[in-house]
């Protein structure tokens, strides 16, 4: 396909590294009103925020955007039905109007989705209660969402025949939405790109700069480009710290030591294929096992089961899911799902993201109790800090930063002035969300792919861009071919994903632009090296970088999918 050379041609620059040369040095030359550091789904917000806002913005993620927890979830945009137990109210009204936005906002990334959520005898949650708190849910969401429906336990049959009925009492149909973690933080990066911002990846901060004096501000960051190793100043009005997990790691870099107000909790999940547990939509379960509330939801061929709970023990780069922890999943969907009959070896992939969870109130330890809203801090030295919250509340999240990092700035000097009432974020779909029918755009892209498969995965990751793909097809059929043969991956995406969507490694193809490495039983590992010469001509890799490359991605997806036995 191409020829790895031993040395690269420096007459031939390509375009990727000729983009990116460019952006690194507007970084460094540039004086910015904010600078987010974080590249997850929170800060991505808040860049796409400032820069719609007017702020001189630049966004920073040390690897990849959504590499940490916002490429780890459930991958859902939903009004969190389970938080009403632990009395979040709040929290499910502000998330309920959110995802009414997000809807709007990114139609082909956040799509309505049913679940059906059946209730037996002795259950936890029993019927009267669920009825009840899915009626406050739709009272919570205005009634603009679709109400729930009540079931009987053959209507919960007729809408997923493969539950056990043993015991079933009856049920209920409601409706949430489902998402693609990495591309709406990916979405929402380029977006704050389109608007204006400096945005970068595999830029990771080394330490603060301050101003002259005892009590001297923060006035930039020291950063290392970490594809090349270069080290390089970025000066900053504002430093907004929204690194999740690494929350208090990066308040330390930037020489902001803070006391801990973080609740980390470790969350797996697993895929299976679908054909063994017969789901048909998404379903609601209280595991027969504990009582606790999980989902099991449809994701193409495959099933995501989760998610488990525990305190974060370790740092969040170290962390994955247990061998205890998939065995308690599988096991309450077998007994849920009674022909599943599901065991270690349907495990198509494991995963765990720390959830950075505040807590809310003195002695709260418990990551069922901590309340999934968010808290923002500001330093002697102007750091802006904002931990909690979660991945549908984010657009929110990221206006409420915004509003308290404007306390930072100076009150002079020529600065934009909107108000929160005036803020465009509301109104401004997010790349590829400007389409008319999530419908048409999936036919138009199934006509023009000839694979409907291939079609639908087009028009439900670009939206709107779609074409932009399609684009690299038509210059070169050979990237009109499958990256594997089960999945509706095109070889085209990966230079999509390089020279439109920043994507500078193996992993951040097959892990984020693409979900391969999770669907998949070798985790990408055999799709990294049919792709690697392609990248390679992209980026001018050597034959030596390349191997390197290979090298580096086996190590992330152990790292990522490795079971921990214990």
């Amino acid at each position: 396909m191409h020829d790895l050379k031993d040395t690269p041609d420096p007459s031939n620059t390509p375009v990727a590294v000729v983009a990116r040369q460019a952006l690194l040095a507007t970084l460094t030359a540039e004086r910015f009103d904010m600078l987010v550091v974080g590249g997850g789904i929170t800060g991505a917000g808040v860049a796409r925020e400032a820069a719609l806002a007017g702020f001189r913005t630049a966004l920073l993620e040390r690897d990849d955007f959504a590499s940490g927890t916002s490429s780890r979830s459930s991958r859902l945009v939903h009004g969190g039905v389970r938080y009403l137990e632990h009395g979040h109210i709040g929290l499910v009204f502000e998330s309920s109007r959110e995802r009414r936005l997000l809807l709007a906002l990114a139609p082909h990334l956040v799509r309505p989705l049913a679940f059906t959520w059946p209730v037996y005898r002795g259950a936890r949650v029993p019927l009267w209660k669920m009825r009840a708190g899915l009626t406050l849910y739709d009272a919570l969401s205005l009634y603009r969402n679709t109400r729930h429906r009540a079931l009987g336990p053959g209507g919960v049959l007729a809408a997923e025949p493969a539950l056990s009925s043993d015991g079933m009492v009856g049920g209920a149909r409601y409706w949430d939405a489902a998402t693609d973690d990495s591309r709406l933080t990916l979405a929402s990066a380029l977006a704050a790109r389109d608007a204006g911002a400096s945005v970068a990846n595999h830029v990771a901060v080394v330490s603060g700069i301050h101003g002259a004096g005892i009590a001297s501000r923060l006035s930039g960051v020291l950063v290392e480009d970490r594809l090349t190793g270069a080290t390089f100043p970025i000066q900053a009005r504002v430093i907004i710290n929204a690194t999740g997990p690494w929350s208090d790691a990066t308040a330390a870099l930037t020489g902001s030591p803070q006391t801990s107000q973080l609740l980390g909790s470790a969350g797996s999940h697993i895929a299976v294929p679908r054909s063994r547990v017969g789901n048909n939509d998404a379903v609601t379960i209280v595991s027969p096992l504990d009582g606790r509330v999980m989902f099991v939801l449809p994701a193409g061929v495959h099933t995501i089961i989760g998610t488990t709970e525990r305190p974060a023990h370790g740092g969040p780069d170290d962390i994955r899911a247990t061998r205890a922890e998939v065995t308690y999943l599988l096991q309450s969907v077998n007994r849920c799902f009674p022909f599943a009959q599901l065991t270690m070896d349907d495990a198509v992939s494991a995963w765990c993201g720390i959830r950075p969870l505040a807590a809310a109130r003195a002695g709260e330890h418990s990551a069922n109790a901590a309340s999934r809203e968010h808290a923002i801090t500001h330093r002697a030295d102007g750091l802006v800090s904002i931990t909690g919250g979660k991945l549908t509340t984010y657009r929110a999240m990221a206006a409420d930063v915004l509003s308290h990092a404007r306390r930072e700035l100076p009150k002079s000097g020529n600065l934009p002035t909107l108000t929160h009432a005036e803020m465009p974020s509301e109104s401004t779909p997010l790349p590829g969300g400007d389409i008319v029918s999530r419908e048409a755009t999936m036919a138009e892209a199934r006509s023009t792919a000839r694979d409907a498969a291939v079609g639908e995965r087009l028009a439900l990751a670009y939206g709107s861009r779609w074409r932009n793909v399609w684009s690299y097809v038509q210059r070169d059929a050979a990237l009109g071919r499958r990256l594997s043969d089960d999945l509706p991956y095109l070889l085209a995406e990966v230079a999509h994903a390089v020279e439109r969507e920043m994507a500078a490694t193996l992993a951040d193809v097959l892990v984020r632009r693409t979900h391969l490495a999770f669907e998949t039983r070798d985790h990408g590992r055999a799709a990294a090296r049919r792709i690697a010469p392609i990248m390679a001509a992209l980026l001018g890799w050597t034959a030596r970088d390349a191997a390197q490359q290979l090298d580096a991605y086996d190590r992330e997806v152990a790292r990522m999918f490795t079971i921990d036995d214990v």
